[in-house]
């Protein structure tokens, strides 16, 4: 019998290119529960599923979920139940998240704009001091 994949918490660290004290917030958040062995269970063995739970945990926080978001989907797709209304839930949330993103953008585009207007306004204003002063007709 092949002996079972495990990790450990360097191995994951170095894999994902995290610290080993953000692997340990993941496990406290619920999203990660190795096993433990050695004296007091101060190892961490991590399987698998850990290391799937972990990059579905870091994808979803790269598409802008909070870590309870992420946890409530994983934990879904984890129990036995029918996928239709885990894919429903995914879509309401990616709906959501959807929405504050173009709401986001929207306000980051009318900031924007304001900036580009001040600059052009100050371009002006300043083309207008650069100018030299002339003479008109010989007269100050």
């Amino acid at each position: 019998m092949a002996t079972p994949v495990t990790y450990t918490i360097s191995d994951l660290a170095r894999e994902f290119d995290l610290t080993t004290r953000a692997i340990r917030f993941y496990e406290d958040m619920g999203l990660l529960q190795p096993q433990r062995s050695g004296p007091g269970g101060r190892n961490r063995i991590y399987g698998p599923r850990d290391r799937t739970r972990l990059k579905l945990t870091l994808r979803a926080k790269r598409l802008g979920l909070s870590l309870s978001e992420a946890r409530e989907l994983i934990d879904m797709y984890d129990s036995p139940r029918d996928t239709g209304p885990q894919l429903k839930k995914f879509l309401n949330i990616l709906a959501t998240h959807r929405s504050q993103l173009e709401e986001q953008l929207a306000e980051l585009q009318a900031n924007l704009d304001e900036v580009k207007a001040h600059e052009k306004e100050t371009r002006a204003l300043l083309a207008r001091l650069e100018k030299p002063s002339r003479k008109v007709n010989g007269h100050n």
